[in-house]
């Protein structure tokens, strides 16, 4: 309820900035959007980890955005898009790249693939403010963001943004999300994946039950989940304990053990 308010009391505040000049409107038409970065990765069957999607329905009901936090092979995005394909939510998702740290082209493409979900999303002076503002003026994009997202209400909405360590460095980031962050509506919730914590400014806002973090030693698998993983391949406990061991459970090497330990097996029958 408290979210709600203030983001309401947010929606009300930006009405004030809608008088932008037309004329600034950012010209959409000059990039080339890449639409595999706006769309979900393809499919791969996999384990699906039960205790980790908990977790992340948990963080749903308890906060407004989630970071999965990991190196690569960590699992983040066979989790994310795992979540995704479960969670009952309208899905946008945005994959970074370096280039994207350009607060214009960043906006476009997470505009772009709220967009789609929301086909009210956005409206043309968002776009302008995207374009505009300097990082000192994100509070006002952000207060934008909330505006857009309650004035497009329809079915609730998961927010994929993927490889955000890509742009941590951007002098734009922390003043927008951490205005964001707090603000977005009930019906929205941010899953940010990263190779590292986001900034301290932001990763501090688990105390404010804003964000929820989920580390590399949280997407570990657990020994249980690695036996698990290990029989689905026809392979043996013991053999699983071993992996899990050389692996430190971290999930690509896991995976790609219990596979080649599976095609071994057959060839050596």
């Amino acid at each position: 309820m408290k979210g709600n308010l203030r983001a309401k009391d947010s929606a009300r505040s930006y009405n004030t900035m809608l008088l932008i000049d037309s004329t600034h409107e950012l010209n959409i038409a000059k990039f080339q959007l890449i639409s595999d970065k706006i769309a979900p990765p393809a499919w791969a069957p996999g384990l699906g980890r039960t205790r980790l999607l908990d977790m992340l329905n948990q963080s749903v009901a308890a906060g407004t955005s989630t970071v999965l936090s990991g190196r690569a092979g960590t699992g983040k995005t066979f989790l994310a898009l795992d979540f995704a394909r479960k969670c009952g939510r309208a899905v946008a998702w945005y994959k970074i790249d370096a280039p994207d740290a350009d607060p214009a082209v960043f906006f476009n493409y997470l505009i772009t693939s709220i967009r789609a979900c929301r086909p009210q999303f956005g409206s043309t002076s968002l776009t302008s403010l995207s374009g505009l503002l300097g990082a000192e003026q994100m509070t006002w994009l952000a207060d934008a963001f909330v505006y857009e997202l309650v004035e497009s209400k329809a079915r609730p909405l998961l927010v994929v943004i993927e490889d955000l360590h890509l742009v941590s460095d951007a002098d734009w980031l922390v003043p927008f999300f951490y205005r964001l962050l707090p603000l977005l509506p009930s019906d929205v919730h941010l899953l940010i994946t990263s190779r590292n914590l986001p900034p301290a400014p932001l990763w501090r806002m688990r105390s404010k039950q804003s964000l929820v973090v989920m580390d590399e030693e949280t997407l570990a698998f657990t020994r249980a989940e690695a036996v698990a993983l290990f029989e689905s391949y026809g392979l043996s406990s013991d053999q699983a304990s071993i992996a899990l061991d050389h692996t430190h459970g971290r999930a690509a090497s896991l995976c790609e053990s219990a596979a080649f330990l599976s095609r071994t097996s057959i060839r050596a029958r």
